[in-house]
């Protein structure tokens, strides 16, 4: 069974950095399509950034030049690096798993932007 656990999550000023990690396991990670939703409260879950299995990575305009997803596939492992963070970027993340027929979801990890 896939099971996705999200990190680095927490509280950074306006204009700081932080970087999530999301580890999979229970699958041949390489294979599947990665991606990073948020949701803020009130709010619907939105894609931030996605990658296909070695292919091009999607951000949502809204991110654009201020995020990058990677991923590592010996570690089972893609990332989001968040730059010059905004308060309205405050959200729970998610890390999402896709492969033919699956769909699997993290249980979300807090970033709160304030000063």
């Amino acid at each position: 069974q896939v099971q996705l656990v999200e990190s680095g999550g927490g509280l950074v000023q306006p204009g700081g950095s932080l970087t999530l990690s999301c580890e999979s396991t229970g699958s041949t990670f390489s294979i599947y399509a990665m991606a990073w939703y948020r949701q803020a409260p009130g709010k619907e879950r939105d894609l931030v950034a996605a990658t296909q299995s070695d292919g091009p990575i999607y951000y949502a305009n809204s991110v654009k030049g201020r995020f990058t997803m990677s991923r590592d596939d010996a570690k089972n492992t893609v990332y989001l690096e968040m730059n010059r963070l905004k308060p309205e970027d405050t959200a729970v993340y998610y890390c999402n798993q896709r492969g033919y027929g699956e769909d699997y979801w993290g249980r979300g990890t807090q970033v709160t932007v304030s000063s």
